[in-house]
């Protein structure tokens, strides 16, 4: 049997991302032209090509104010997930705030879809040492899984020395089901899409996730498939080389990937660990 692989989306639009956050104020985001529907939607198109069903990570901010997204996102047999409401880094909140966020996300996304919601993403990977108490907020607040944890080194997110198998996180039921690496002569190499599928070749992003035990776990944004995004003024040189580099290419890039490998949802993929 073909071994399958978890598809997931993260559906925020471009001016929710980390590396614009010094320059876009939140109380900017409701001035800016929304793109995260008909980017959502072209990448809904391309899964129902690919005959692929995949897990849509989704911010509750998203879900208030495109809540029919929502319902075809489910309609179309993908699994909805929470990315938490305010796409705000775990490490800058407080446990209440915490709490606040996800219940809030996960009651808009539910009421929305008519659907439990069990997975849930931290923006910028940010779940980790520096929040001990997230992961029994994200229990007892009704989720089962979590897929927050990226085992890289990266100067935004990462933890280099976490477990790069699925884990239970102490003394919780939650599970944590980490982005997918290569241990390479000592360092764990990023194979899990997102910034790194855009700036790497095709065939190299290609053997890394050959490569990987599997299941392996890939993700990718809406607005990383539009290169006719407003480009944010005031961004670092940075920001701008990992944000808009290859947009024009992203679609087709993960035409081929559809087609290279088999897909499916994240409760489905880890249905053994999830029971």
């Amino acid at each position: 049997m073909t071994a399958r692989h978890a598809f997931t989306v993260d559906v925020e639009d471009f001016f929710h991302v980390e590396a614009f956050a010094s320059v876009i104020a939140r109380d900017a985001w409701e001035t800016l032209p929304r793109r995260v529907e008909a980017n959502t939607e072209r990448l809904l198109h391309l899964c129902d090509r690919a005959g692929v069903v995949g897990t849509f990570f989704t911010l509750g901010w998203v879900a208030e104010r495109h809540p029919a997204l929502i319902r075809r996102i489910v309609a179309g047999g993908h699994e909805l997930a929470s990315h938490g409401h305010a796409h705000q880094r775990l490490d800058r909140l407080t446990p209440e705030d915490f709490r606040a966020d996800i219940v809030r996300a996960r009651t808009l996304l539910e009421q929305a879809a008519g659907v439990a919601v069990a997975g849930y993403r931290a923006p910028t990977f940010s779940l980790g040492p520096r929040t001990p108490w997230a992961a029994g907020i994200l229990a007892e607040t009704g989720h089962r899984y979590s897929s927050s944890v990226y085992p890289v080194r990266h100067d935004l997110y990462g933890q280099p020395d976490a477990p790069r198998r699925p884990f239970r996180h102490g003394g919780t039921e939650l599970w944590e089901f980490p982005l997918s690496t290569l241990r390479l002569c000592g360092r764990n190499l990023p194979a899990a899409g997102g910034g790194f599928f855009r700036l790497l070749p095709y065939p190299l992003s290609r053997l890394l996730l050959r490569t990987c035990a599997a299941p392996s776990l890939f993700y990718t944004h809406p607005w990383e498939i539009d290169p006719a995004q407003p480009r944010v003024e005031g961004a670092g040189w940075r920001a701008r080389l990992r944000h808009y580099t290859n947009l024009d290419k992203t679609l087709a890039r993960l035409e081929r990937l559809l087609r290279d490998f088999a897909w499916d949802r994240m409760d489905r993929v880890f249905a053994a660990e999830l029971g």
